[in-house]
Formats: C-alpha cells, sequence, structure tokens
C-alpha cells in the first residue's frame, strides 16, 4: 500500500498541462469527494499497525502535493489572463476615480482669485480659547454681540470651545506679524444654531484681511468688485450699513444676482439682490489688541460663507446635500 502512494506521488510530480479542463479533471481526480485521496483514507482502517504512521504521513504528503500543483498550475494556465504568471503587478479591475467635494472646488477657486492679488493663506486651531475668539475681535466678556453666535464650549470651560469664525486665525497672525500683511483665512467652523431648520453646526468660511498704511473703505470695494466679476461674472453691487464688533464702519454686500429664472426669483425673494458677505474697516481697538499702531496703520476685512457660494453656483437648492455623503450627489462634480 506504501508502494502505491509512491506512484501517485510520483505522477503528481511529473503531471503538466496546460490545459485548463485537465487541470480541474485531475483536481477532481485526486482532491474531489469520490477521488483517490479520500479512497485511501477509507483505506487506512485496513492497514498494517506497523504501516499506519508511515501511511498517514504519505497520505498528507500526497494531499498537500496535490492541492500546491493544481494552484500551481491554475495560476499560471489562466483562461482570464494568460500573462498573469509573467507580470503579476498588472492592475485588477479598474477603481472609478473619486472627485473633490462642491465646497472644495469653490474654496480652492476662492483662494486662487484672491491670491492672484497677493493674498496669503493663513491657517490656525479649531479649537480656540476666548481671547483669540471674542475678547480680541472687540467682543469683552458680558458683550451682547457675543449672543450672535451660538458657541460650542468644551467641557463646560467658558475659555476653550470650538471656534465660531475664522476671525480668531487673522488674530493669532496679526499678533505675530507685523503689517503690511495680507492674508486670507479659510476653514471651518462651529455654531450651535440647532433652532434653525436650516443650518448645521459645522459650515466652512473664507475671511480676509489687509493691513498697511492708507487702507481705505474705498480699497475694500474694489476687491470686493475684483471678487465678484471673478467669481460669479457680475458686477453690480450695493453695500448696506450692517454691525459687526470687530469693523467700523462695516456693511453687507449684496450682488444683483438677475430674474431670468424661476430659481432667480426664488432665492432672490423676487428683488434680483442676493447678500453674499460680510465686510468692512478693521475696527481700531482690534488692532490695538494684536499690538499694530491704529494711528499708523489701517486695515479692511471680509468674509464669506463656502456653502452660500457653492449653493449659488451649482444652483443647489438644500444646503443638507453637501453633508450627507450620497455618491449620487457628489459624482456631479467630476
Amino acid at each position: 500500500m506504501i508502494d502505491k502512494l509512491d506512484e501517485h506521488i510520483y505522477y503528481i510530480k511529473k503531471f503538466k498541462s496546460k490545459d485548463i479542463d485537465e487541470i480541474e479533471s485531475f483536481k477532481i481526480r485526486f482532491l474531489g469527494r469520490k477521488g483517490i485521496i479520500n479512497d485511501l483514507f477509507s483505506e487506512f482502517k485496513n492497514v498494517p499497525s506497523d504501516q499506519k504512521k508511515e501511511y498517514g504521513q504519505k497520505i498528507n504528503e500526497l494531499k498537500n502535493l496535490t492541492q500546491n500543483k493544481y494552484d500551481e498550475l491554475k495560476l499560471s494556465n489562466s483562461k482570464s489572463d494568460k500573462s498573469i504568471s509573467e507580470d503579476l503587478t498588472k492592475p485588477g479591475f479598474p477603481i472609478p476615480k473619486g472627485t473633490l467635494h462642491p465646497i472644495t472646488l469653490i474654496k480652492n477657486q476662492i483662494i486662487e482669485i484672491f491670491s492672484k492679488v497677493g493674498f496669503e493663506l493663513s491657517d490656525g486651531p479649531e479649537i480656540e480659547d476666548d481671547w483669540h475668539n471674542f475678547t480680541a475681535l472687540n467682543l469683552p466678556k458680558h458683550h451682547p454681540a457675543r449672543d450672535m453666535q451660538d458657541t460650542f464650549f468644551i467641557q463646560q470651560d467658558p475659555d476653550v470651545l470650538l471656534r465660531t469664525h475664522t476671525s480668531s486665525v487673522q488674530v493669532r497672525y496679526l499678533e505675530n506679524n507685523p503689517p503690511p500683511l495680507k492674508i486670507l483665512s479659510p476653514g471651518r467652523v462651529y455654531r450651535n444654531e440647532a433652532i434653525s431648520s436650516r443650518s448645521h453646526c459645522i459650515f466652512h468660511q473664507v475671511e480676509g484681511i489687509y493691513v498697511d498704511e492708507n487702507v481705505s473703505f474705498a480699497d475694500l470695494k474694489q476687491m470686493i468688485l475684483y471678487f465678484t466679476k471673478s467669481m460669479f461674472g457680475k458686477s453690480n453691487l450695493r453695500f448696506r450699513p450692517s454691525f459687526f464688533p470687530f469693523t467700523e464702519p462695516s456693511a453687507e454686500v449684496d450682488i444683483y444676482w438677475g430674474l431670468e429664472t424661476e430659481t432667480d426669483y426664488r432665492i432672490t425673494k423676487g428683488t434680483g439682490w442676493l447678500e453674499i458677505m460680510g465686510c468692512g474697516m478693521v475696527d481700531p481697538h482690534v488692532l490695538e489688541n494684536c499690538n499694530i499702531d491704529s494711528e499708523k496703520y489701517t486695515g479692511y476685512a471680509f468674509g464669506l460663507g463656502i456653502e452660500r457660494i457653492a449653493m449659488l453656483i451649482y444652483q443647489i437648492p438644500d444646503i443638507r446635500l453637501f453633508f450627507e455623503n450620497d455618491v449620487r450627489f457628489l459624482n456631479q462634480f467630476k
């Protein structure tokens, strides 16, 4: 019986084939439910006691040898790819290319527009302290304007919070860099606005600031005109007086969007005018808080929400679509 096993082992070692059907038959012949190896295991009870150990080892050797031979021949003679044995680095099925999120696309476009006129990028922490997020921006303790921004505080610590605007980045930059300076601060901000049906806790802003000698409101108006022409191809603007604690004077900027479509009527409420950003001249107190001489330097600042701009550019009706991660929606921006 041992000799019979040796014959099978010899045959398997010598077996070669390039025919897939023949290779499959080889596997079934030896490893199938009614194959040779199962029959040999069934004969084990009839093997003399002094040969059982050697017989068992031979069967296991035969089984492993058969499986390895089958795997080797199947790999080198696959019908699906005859050349796989020649180049194991070939890729498998193609993976569909992804796309940048629409928020990222618009953010990059805004950055590109302002970088052409000398604005540099500046970044800062999303977990902020009270000084950089509020106090340095002309919002001292118990100032009523703090209620304009519902804040997430960290572990009930009134001095640690999630930033409510990227103006905190500007404060950090002003503290460590003397004028002239021209920076852009894009990033995520956090507001606890659960009361509003259209709001979300996380959204994205881009804020810019320019500080130098003799900077005027006329410079600010010209910069915003340049941005709207570059971003929307529109230049009919109006500036409405407004209030921001860190700028004085302050203004809201409206762009004449038009009334050409039903969507235009809906988003402008039939007026044709659409609010796109807030802006103003940097309050002298903010400059002084950052150790900048407000008698020598002046500056302007502006801020806009990226989601709002993306909704206008792509005509997206519901802000929640940005956060649902629906691949059908995101694939439209390839």
